[in-house]
């Protein structure tokens, strides 16, 4: 994970209110890989995004 760039190209800010314990616990996974929170914020959301595609109208709506 350390060496993949996930967070690349034009980049937009977003700021969001979060329980505080998941803000916590966001930071100390950060530290503990060695990667800025901002990268392992993109890491998870790019994976829920993939693992939710229909969200994201990737996918063909059923009947």
């Amino acid at each position: 994970m350390k060496t993949q760039k996930h967070n690349q190209g034009e980049l937009k800010s977003l700021t969001v209110k979060i329980e505080k314990d998941i803000a916590e616990a966001t930071e100390k996974m950060a530290k503990k890989a060695g990667i800025p929170v901002d990268e392992l914020v993109v890491v998870a959301l790019k994976r829920y995004r993939s693992s939710h595609a229909e969200l994201d109208d990737k996918l063909p709506k059923l009947d």
